[in-house]
């Protein structure tokens, strides 16, 4: 008979220390333990005693329950980062462990909220080589008219993925490698994105979030393997961006504004679209309004103006916040089905990962004061609604 915790998850071991980014050799420091015990465990081969759990868990700062509750297997779609490259292979492992702890709280808040039904269209291609421009534009427009946005500016671009579904999560990752994640579960069938705030403004947090979608309208039927050939991966991640700027700017509304492809131009029409002067610039490029030659030229003036690190209009414009889990949370909350302290039990997590998933106000979780009523129904002012309503038990 094995000796140890019963009950423990290895699996749950190597996702927590990915999560804080930890290698084995830390986590070893910080809980007073070898890391040859550590990689044991991790490996399954010997389970920890209740005290070596223990001083794993306050290293980690989770509570050991955590690591006593089996991991979700949400299948073998593929989780799409910006980069594959080797070198940021832990940056990556740790925003992965991150979605997997916001699809963990999700699952759990849908036991209880019924969340709005994933309503994105797909392409349907097994192989990204059979997807064409012209797809790629078909299916911008798709999911706009699906989505009821017309084809003028999106207000609020991450209102409306959550509008359709999709669970938004943003957070600051410390890292410069990585924008965004997205994934396709299949224990809820529904899309999840992780948007990475580290250089955020209004318009780059837009692009990403449209290139993400990108990704779960275009590539949800991909193997993760086809991720690992560099050329690949480079022709999956522009016909990405290509969905982004038709998504954002399409042909038949922001062509004809173009009255001239020019940088004060672009300026002025980037109060209006969100969108940055760059992915303008890119998008008058594949709409055929600029040639190759014009458009070197504009990134030439582009970057001699500064605007690779910040552009006209980046300090002014408000970037987007999601709302979808920030509201579940307080809907539960508030209508008393849990305290947070319950909740937090619920789901296993400490109260400064819960707020920071959720996009919550620090100290919101840990504080079990009173609570302002929320609306049930969130809007952006256009027609644009977030539904909310209690799961029937």
């Amino acid at each position: 008979m094995r000796s140890g915790v019963p009950g423990f998850s290895p699996e749950r071991l190597v996702e927590a220390r990915a999560a804080r980014g930890l290698t084995q050799v830390a986590l070893a420091d910080l809980s007073g333990r070898t890391s040859s015990s550590i990689s044991r465990w991790e490996a399954g081969e010997q389970l920890p005693e209740m005290d070596a759990l223990g001083a794993v868990a306050r290293g980690l700062n989770l509570p050991v329950s955590f690591f006593l509750n089996p991991p979700v297997s949400h299948g073998k779609a593929p989780m799409f980062a910006r980069s594959m490259a080797a070198a940021t292979k832990a940056v990556r492992s740790r925003v992965e462990a991150r979605m997997r702890w916001a699809q963990d709280i999700s699952l759990k808040l849908q036991e209880s909220v019924d969340l709005p039904a994933p309503t994105v269209p797909q392409i349907g291609a097994k192989d990204f080589r059979e997807i064409r421009d012209d797809d790629i534009e078909r299916m911008a427009s798709e999911c706009r008219k699906a989505w009821d946005l017309g084809m003028g500016p999106i207000s609020d671009l991450l209102l409306a993925m959550e509008n359709a579904g999709i669970v938004v999560v943003k957070e600051r990752v410390d890292a410069a490698t990585m924008d965004g994640l997205s994934n396709w579960s299949d224990v809820d069938e529904r899309p999840y994105v992780f948007l990475a705030t580290d250089k955020q403004t209004c318009a780059r947090s837009r692009l990403d979030a449209a290139h993400e979608l990108g990704h779960l309208v275009l590539h949800g039927g991909l193997t993760e393997r086809s991720l690992y050939d560099a050329a690949a991966f480079k022709e999956i991640e522009r016909q990405a961006f290509y969905f982004a700027g038709a998504f954002l700017l399409p042909a038949e509304s922001f062509g004809p504004e173009v009255w001239s492809p020019s940088l004060p131009a672009f300026v002025s029409l980037k109060e209006r679209w969100k969108v940055s002067v760059g992915a303008m610039i890119m998008r008058c490029s594949n709409l055929e309004i600029v040639g190759d030659e014009y458009k070197q030229r504009l990134f030439k003036h582009y970057s001699a103006k500064g605007w690779r690190k910040c552009e006209p209009l980046d300090n002014e414009l408000t970037p987007e916040a999601p709302r979808l889990l920030s509201r579940s949370v307080r809907l539960l909350c508030d209508e008393r089905v849990y305290t947070r302290s319950e909740l937090l039990d619920a789901v296993r997590l400490p109260a400064n990962d819960v707020e920071s998933l959720c996009s919550l106000p620090i100290g919101y979780m840990s504080n079990e004061g009173s609570v302002s009523p929320l609306k049930l129904r969130g809007t952006d002012g256009q027609g644009n609604v977030v539904p909310f309503r209690p799961g029937r038990s």
